[in-house]
């Protein structure tokens, strides 16, 4: 058992996901202000005008699927690490509402 935990303190990749965690953990940090920038600018819209802002919908679907694909790295439910270390095409993966018009 002491052996098997020696070996994985050891692996070079074990400690390459911790540090892309890190820097994830980070970017989640300032994915979550502009996600919040937009829920009040959607909340203020809907205030004023009854309806939410088409121009920034398209925003608020990118950053949340680009928030729920950083998840699935730091929970250990994929390897593929998220933008900007991969394409920004893998959030068009995630399905999203239609957009009401």
């Amino acid at each position: 058992m002491d052996q098997e935990i020696n070996d994985n303190l050891k692996k070079i990749s074990t400690w390459k996901r911790i540090f892309f965690m890190l820097v994830f953990s980070v970017i989640v940090g300032l994915v979550r202000v502009l996600l919040w920038a937009v829920i009040l600018l959607q909340v203020a819209s809907a205030l004023m005008t009854g309806a939410a802002n088409k121009n920034i919908l398209g925003l608020g679907g990118k950053l949340s699927a680009y928030l729920y694909h950083i998840l699935l790295f730091l929970t250990y439910n994929t390897d593929k690490l998220p933008f900007p270390f991969s394409a920004w095409n893998l959030i068009d993966e995630v399905k999203l509402p239609e957009i009401q018009e």
